[in-house]
């Protein structure tokens, strides 16, 4: 059995075979922080994969947002590296249960056209809750070659989000927190507000304090207004919490949307795209 959305502690637990757990934990308020949470303890074979350095690409100041996708050839050289193959079932998590860069990693290999990796719902803190031991042993994956087939029917670009806006056939969804949407507390970007038009759909309205995820039913329900024009692209900050919005959606049963990877920190490089603000 191969897990594609969320994957819970014990089924996670009970994997065997080609199985690789990969730590994503991040704090963009202290960029050393995921590292050195992984190197005092992480889940038994675990790899660690930075936000910056690893699940994204070189920044171009006044052209990309925060975290520019990487490079193909990049990505796929970092596959390869950890040692990723056909059937590799790929567990990505977090430290925090917030789900951040787990997701972006995610959607990076679902982008490649590798469908099976799942998010561990609740992250490490879950795990340890359910028992299950840590160590922090480093280990040096085996490299072997990862075959990309990139799905970039997956993708939207601002041109496409302008598009969307002047022919109103596409629902563009803000992931960030609501009072960021509203242009409040700012404390991210250089320029508060959203895209016009575009509706607040806070990534982590579907996360309960302890990490765990509503059914699938209800995450549906959530978002069943937002896809009945079919086109749906979800963006936030700088293309990571999106992900986590457009996993909910693969795991309500909704095609996989688009994401707009650039987002509000690239949307905001050119002063001729629109902005609003307010609810």
């Amino acid at each position: 059995m191969s897990y594609t959305t969320f994957i819970k502690p014990a089924e996670a637990h009970a994997l065997s075979g080609d199985v690789l757990f990969i730590d994503c934990s991040f704090a963009l308020a202290d960029k050393e922080w995921g590292k050195n949470e992984y190197a005092q303890a992480h889940i038994p074979g675990a790899l660690y994969a930075d936000l910056d350095k690893d699940l994204s690409g070189k920044i171009i100041a006044g052209e990309t947002g925060r975290h520019p996708l990487p490079q193909k050839q990049d990505l796929v050289a970092t596959f390869t590296s950890w040692g990723i193959t056909a059937s590799t079932q790929v567990v990505a998590y977090d430290a925090a249960a917030g789900f951040m860069a787990a997701a972006r990693l995610w959607w990076l290999l679902k982008w490649a056209g590798h469908d099976k990796v799942a998010v561990l719902e609740g992250g490490k803190k879950a795990w340890t809750t359910a028992g299950y031991p840590l160590d922090n042993k480093i280990v040096t994956p085996a490299a072997k070659p990862f075959t990309a087939q990139f799905r970039d029917e997956l993708l939207a670009d601002a041109e496409d989000v302008l598009a969307s806006m002047k022919e109103g056939n596409s629902c563009v969804i803000d992931s960030r927190t609501a009072d960021r949407y509203a242009g409040q507390n700012e404390t991210i970007d250089p320029v508060a507000g959203h895209i016009p038009q575009a509706l607040s759909r806070p990534f982590n309205a579907n996360i309960a304090a302890d990490g765990t995820v509503a059914a699938p039913d209800a995450v549906k329900q959530y978002f069943a207004k937002d896809f009945e024009k079919g086109n749906v692209i979800f963006y936030c900050g700088s293309g990571v919490t999106a992900a986590f919005n457009v996993l909910l959606a693969e795991y309500a049963g909704y095609p996989l949307p688009k994401l707009y990877a650039g987002s509000w920190s690239e949307w905001i490089t050119d002063k001729n795209r629109p902005v609003a603000v307010g609810e």
